[in-house]
């Protein structure tokens, strides 16, 4: 192509040239880094108690795990997840879910994916999930503070373990008398969360 230009104006025309080339690698190594703009996980879930879990009768229920989180903004992404339980403990049967939304922020460390998250949502159980039975709040205010880890196995896909502190209140009432209310005392209020499965990056 440069055949008959004269040596010291190939050097300025290849000058130029092995520059842009060397500027567009780093910049398409880093657009073949560029985070996907969605991930899908779902997976198995272990939350570290149950609702009635009092000092002595403790009992880790077993469940599922759901999250969205859209394409990222410098990192931080915005999630909603669902996660549920069952089990039974204090001859009661529990299936509580929760719904929740807030923050993601993730980074790479080559193909190693790391992330910390701050969700707040609602929570939601069967009535008589207390101690024989016994009725006790539905719903709570919950939220999580944590983070994880995602492996990949592919382009696509990729292993997600994560962990997590949740906080939800849910009450049950022991006796009420001249609208004075008293509740059960030492149900637990701090949960540990762990969950792992699969993430569609996409």
């Amino acid at each position: 192509m440069l055949h008959g230009i004269p040596h010291c104006c190939k050097i300025h025309v290849l000058f130029p040239l092995a520059c842009l080339a060397a500027l567009a690698a780093p910049a398409a190594q880093a657009q073949g880094a560029t985070p996907e703009r969605y991930q899908l996980f779902g997976g198995y879930s272990y939350l570290s108690n149950s609702l009635n879990g009092v000092s002595g009768h403790r009992q880790s229920l077993n469940g599922w795990d759901t999250s969205f989180a859209i394409r990222p903004w410098h990192d931080l992404r915005f999630k909603l997840a669902a996660f549920g339980y069952q089990g039974t403990n204090q001859n009661a049967a529990e299936h509580p879910y929760f719904v929740m939304g807030g923050g993601q922020y993730g980074r790479y460390f080559g193909r190693e994916g790391a992330f910390v998250e701050a969700l707040a949502g609602v929570g939601n159980v069967n009535k008589n999930w207390g101690a024989n039975g016994a009725t006790g709040d539905s719903a709570s205010f919950s939220a999580i503070l944590g983070g994880g880890l995602d492996t990949p196995i592919s382009r696509r896909f990729a292993i997600r373990v994560e962990g997590d502190l949740q906080y939800a209140y849910f009450q049950q009432d022991l006796s009420a008398s001249h609208g004075v209310v008293a509740y059960v005392p030492g149900l637990p209020n701090f949960f540990g969360r762990f969950s792992a499965g699969l993430v569609w990056r996409f």
